[in-house]
């Protein structure tokens, strides 16, 4: 490996670190050069990203490339490590950001101070939390990615969004303590903050320092279920993400997947494939976090609330999944990953111009008119209605719920029914191995899977009759180009997910293989050689 490769792991951390750092130096008012910073800075990182995980995945002869911070030798260095997963979660998060973006510009970002730098530094948090190798520093970036989450939840100030901020806040700082706890632990027992170090060690503890081992690991597992909003842990999340900011939601439904990410990451690497952290419990979480989820999207009559419980629904997904500790289900669950995560980003964008000038009275009222019925007097004025042309903002916002509903629910041929597919395939197919033991498990997935489909077809179905076919009150969004461009943009990622399903499937396949056979991390990271000095590589 070379020199630049090994110096552009720490590019997507500094990218946006100078980026917000170099804002803070302009008034608020400087909004134009702020959005011109911002833009630049997220598409530096797509293309960093982009190019980071082609590299790492066409590699044949190393499972990650390793950064070594002060150059000390391994494992003593603080170190930075970019394998197939991590960079898969580097190029999602740019994804959702350039939009996530362009769309504040209309409004978002002129209703609160240092918006765009909060943004940066909330993309230091999640990008440095998904390339370090040691548990400290990851702790360190959930805490740089939660501080601005916490100024961005605020962002409007209204009443909903400052109470659901102020629990949120609260239940982060608590699940932040048990992280650290947990940290204390797990260094106690292995006497390292290296998790490819924690995992070689973790197999010959003996005595008292095994327990404590695992008492650190259940600690830290609780800390990664709160954030991922595993049910009940998270209970915070759907008041906060329906009461945030469109633009806000949309980029905080990576912030669930950082906990998912974390805890997939060190249970597969501590011995045992995960059982440490409790497979079978995650199962059950994950399971239950998705009947939960169900329900509450079934019952909800906000559009909004509706948006946040799709992302538990997707969290519970990928927990359940997950829980099978199998490679097959686990790169399914990483399909379905990209797929939920830019449709829900996406989904949060159209409700929010859909009930932007809508009254909330409306739900109340459609409510009665669909437990009592409409009067024959109403005849002529459901005629009169279905006669008058929908207008070009309307129809366009009409076509991207359907196509986002479409992959919400999972039907085809879109990529939310190739990543159930895939799913289901890897948990039922021939391929598949059930042992007695869980067959239960698989059955219940599978069944859990179609019935959350049906679920979402009912609630969705519902919501777009109400709002498009048979609207309570006339409405006629008043949206700009900037406002639907990230919308159609990510509709169009989501349909190259579909036209690039065969290379997206090996990639998600090949990190997949990676995650359960952990010997080439642990070999990459531990076997990293420090950068010779300038005076000796010259020579």
């Amino acid at each position: 490996m070379n020199l630049d490769l090994q110096h552009i792991v720490i590019a997507p951390i500094l990218i946006p670190l100078i980026a917000g750092a170099m804002m803070l130096f302009f008034d608020d008012r400087e909004r134009r050069l702020k959005t011109v910073i911002s833009l630049a800075s997220t598409g530096a990182l797509l293309a960093v990203a982009a190019m980071m995980l082609w590299r790492v995945h066409n590699d044949n002869d190393a499972a990650a490339l390793v950064y070594l911070l002060g150059n000390w030798p391994a494992p003593i260095a603080i170190n930075l490590v970019l394998d197939r997963l991590s960079a898969i979660m580097l190029v999602v998060t740019a994804i959702v950001a350039i939009p996530a973006i362009v769309f504040a510009i209309e409004r978002w970002a002129r209703v609160g101070p240092h918006f765009f730098t909060l943004f940066q530094f909330l993309l230091v948090g999640l990008n440095g939390a998904f390339l370090t190798g040691d548990l400290f520093n990851l702790f360190v970036f959930f805490e740089v990615m939660l501080a601005a989450s916490y100024g961005l939840v605020l962002h409007g100030s209204a009443p909903s969004r400052v109470k659901a901020g102020l629990h949120y806040i609260v239940i982060n700082l608590v699940a932040s303590l048990i992280f650290l706890i947990g940290i204390a632990l797990v260094f106690g027992a292995t006497g390292s903050l290296n998790m490819a170090e924690i995992a070689l060690r973790a197999q010959s503890l003996e005595g008292f320092t095994e327990p404590a081992l695992h008492v650190g690991l259940a600690m830290l597992g609780l800390a990664f279920l709160v954030k991922a909003g595993m049910w009940p842990l998270g209970f915070w999340l759907v008041p906060t993400y329906a009461s945030a900011a469109a633009p806000v939601a949309a980029v905080f439904s990576m912030l669930s997947k950082v906990g998912i990410y974390s805890l997939l990451r060190l249970a597969l690497l501590v011995p045992a494939g995960g059982e440490a952290f409790g497979s079978a419990l995650i199962f059950i979480g994950g399971a239950v976090t998705l009947i939960f989820a169900s329900i509450g999207v079934l019952a909800s009559q906000s559009m909004q609330r509706a948006s946040a419980y799709f992302v538990l629904m997707s969290s519970g997904t990928l927990l359940a999944t997950f829980g099978m500790s199998e490679p097959a289900a686990t790169a399914g669950a990483l399909m379905y990953l990209l797929s939920s995560t830019l449709a829900v980003s996406a989904f949060f964008m159209v409700v929010e111009l859909l009930e932007r000038e809508r009254d909330a009275a409306a739900d109340v009222l459609a409510v009665t008119m669909e437990a009592y019925g409409e009067a024959a007097s109403e005849d002529e004025g459901e005629e009169a209605e279905v006669r008058r042309l929908m207008p070009g903002a309307l129809a366009i916002l009409g076509i991207g719920f359907s196509l986002l509903a479409m992959v919400l629910i999972g039907l085809p041929p879109l990529s939310g029914f190739l990543s159930k597919f895939a799913i289901l395939h890897a948990i039922m197919g021939p391929a598949s191995h059930a042992g007695e033991g869980d067959a239960a498990m698989r059955i219940a997935l599978a069944v859990l899977l179609i019935l959350s489909g049906v679920t979402a077809l009912i609630a969705l179905s519902r919501m777009g009759i109400r709002t498009f076919w048979a609207p309570v009150e006339p409405m006629q969004p008043r949206v700009t180009i900037t406002e639907t461009a990230p919308i159609l943009f990510l509709i169009t990622v989501l349909f190259a997910l579909v036209l690039l399903a065969g290379p997206v499937m090996a990639v998600v396949t090949a990190a997949a293989a990676d995650l359960h056979d952990p010997s080439r991390y642990l070999g990459a990271v531990l076997g990293a050689e420090h950068v010779p000095p300038f005076a000796q590589e010259s020579k």
